[in-house]
């Protein structure tokens, strides 16, 4: 079973969007380091997607840090190591920039962005303190935050 949920839309790749999917899994708390993720066969079948395509999402998980490999156990979320906040930050710098371009050229004012972006990140801190509750575990999993 695929411990996220993918709504595939037309016109973006089926990689981004599993990539995305499962990138916000772990950010949001819904995978947490140690959890196991689905082989290449599991996620193929699940998604109803190509296996090499599966085995290109993976990879690129895996190339990323998000994931790590453990002989004997399987694919498994990683625990990401500790950096500086100017280096997590520095990390996003390509994305911010687009998405305030395209905020930009919608004519978006910098207050609306703010509530949009603030409204998404309660949304998501809300799903990890319902999903650490529902599991019994801490918050923040007894690890330091992204």
């Amino acid at each position: 079973m695929v411990p996220f949920r993918v709504t595939f839309r037309a016109g973006v790749s089926l990689f981004e969007q599993v990539v995305y999917a499962s990138t916000t899994a772990m950010v949001s708390g819904q995978l947490r380091p140690g959890d196991p993720f689905p082989s290449v066969r599991a996620l193929s079948k699940e998604l109803k997607i190509n296996p090499n395509t599966a085995h290109k999402i993976v990879a690129h998980l895996v190339n990323e840090g998000l994931l790590e490999t453990r002989p004997g156990i399987g694919t498994v979320v990683a625990v990401l190591p500790d950096s500086s906040r100017k280096e997590r930050t520095e990390l996003l710098e390509r994305e911010i920039e687009e998405l305030v371009v395209e905020a930009k050229r919608l004519g978006i004012v910098l207050a609306a962005m703010q509530d949009a972006i603030s409204a998404h990140w309660k949304r998501l801190g809300s799903q990890e303190s319902m999903r650490a509750n529902i599991a019994g575990r801490p918050k923040d999993g007894g690890s330091k935050p992204l």
